[in-house]
């Protein structure tokens, strides 16, 4: 994100505001007292006027981290589609690249630690597909607009943005590369600047904790986290069970460590014998679908198959071809989908979400063989 020229202690660089609108000056002058208020207990915290003024330089209000911060995601989905969705077909192979590419790394830290590799690489996967997407905000702007200008929570986003000035005064980063999602999780795995104090790691030994640009940091702190945070050495995070009984499905002996019963469709969908390690997943992102999907994903690049029991009355996901189709159907009726890939990804779930819109069903973005059917049939 590129940043403006310097703004002076405070005032300078939201002048522009003056000649835009009375609401926008308002808003810019509410931002510029916040900034103020904010640097003496940043210096509290050890950061140096010439961090603070670097940090500051070029701010930017941002008004779509205001904006998601009012509502919930955006689309909702069941735990099969959430699941289906994140671990698919290229998140499987992309994920056995990258083991093959940070096969030592994630050893090293295997062997450190006591955290399976397959699960570090997973939560790599689900936060940023691999470092494909980090967000695209720059934390301080963002933190700094929350912080400011949103009823919800503004002490805890004041107490993460000091924090993230404490790790600019530390020279982990400089601030046009401190990029992280709306709400401040930065990096490859997504860390709040209070998690990245407490617990990232230095994986290549240059004495920085750089999850930004280095994959060995990012994975370091991933495995140094879910470390710190109970992950049992050698115990599986669950194991599929055929519904209604306690036998695996890939006919393997159930470890004692695995003795809670999760079925979250019902006594007739997919089942599943947890360890405490799914809580320690969860610890990351306290939602079930999440760690499901992390520990399924880990389990997929691991070489197991596909969950074996059907979710009840799920649509099912489209193959290549069928998504191939898809997007072709979406370009036809005019939708931005880039070059039919074969691949969901941000592009093309807003053209869904927008073609649902279109037809009164619930815009999930979900790529599903209903779906292809009904854009077919669709005027």
């Amino acid at each position: 994100m590129s940043r403006m020229r310097r703004f002076g202690l405070i005032g300078l660089a939201f002048a522009a505001a003056v000649v835009a609108s009375p609401p926008a000056f308002a808003q810019e002058a509410r931002f510029q007292a916040f900034v103020a208020r904010l640097k003496p207990d940043a210096m509290k915290a050890g950061v140096s006027e010439a961090t603070f003024e670097r940090a500051f330089r070029g701010l930017k209000y941002d008004a779509e981290a205001i904006e998601k911060s009012k509502v919930q995601p955006e689309f909702r989905q069941t735990m099969a589609q959430y699941v289906d969705t994140r671990v698919s077909d290229t998140r499987i192979a992309k994920g056995r690249e990258n083991l093959q590419k940070y096969g030592a790394v994630l050893t090293r830290l295997e062997r450190a630690t006591g955290v399976d590799r397959f699960v570090i690489l997973s939560v790599w996967g689900l936060e940023t597909n691999y470092g494909d997407q980090m967000g695209g905000h720059n934390v301080v702007d963002a933190l700094a607009t929350l912080a400011c200008c949103q009823s919800r929570r503004p002490d805890f986003f004041r107490r993460e943005l000091i924090a993230a000035l404490v790790i600019l005064q530390q020279g982990h980063v400089a601030p046009e590369n401190m990029i992280g999602s709306w709400a401040g999780a930065m990096g490859h795995t997504q860390f709040m600047p209070t998690s990245f104090k407490s617990y990232a790691a230095d994986g290549d030994g240059d004495g920085r904790r750089d999850i930004w640009t280095s994959v060995p940091d990012a994975l370091a702190s991933t495995a140094n986290y879910l470390k710190k945070h109970g992950w049992r050495n050698g115990v599986s995070w669950g194991y599929e069970v055929s519904p209604g009984t306690a036998r695996r499905v890939d006919g393997g002996a159930l470890p004692a460590a695995a003795a809670k019963r999760f079925a979250p469709a019902g006594a007739n969908g997919p089942t599943f014998m947890l360890s405490g390690n799914f809580r320690v997943i969860k610890r990351y992102n306290n939602a079930d679908t999440y760690a499901l999907a992390v520990g399924h994903l880990a389990d997929r690049i691991r070489g197991a198959g596909p969950i074996a029991t059907d979710w009840p009355n799920h649509d099912k996901p489209l193959d290549e071809q069928g998504r191939m189709e898809l997007q072709s159907l979406l370009a036809r009726r005019g939708f931005d989908v880039g070059a039919p890939d074969g691949k969901i990804g941000p592009a093309t779930r807003n053209a869904i979400i927008s073609f649902q819109q279109t037809q009164g069903v619930t815009a999930d973005g979900y790529a599903s063989v209903s779906l292809l059917r009904r854009m077919k049939t669709a005027r």
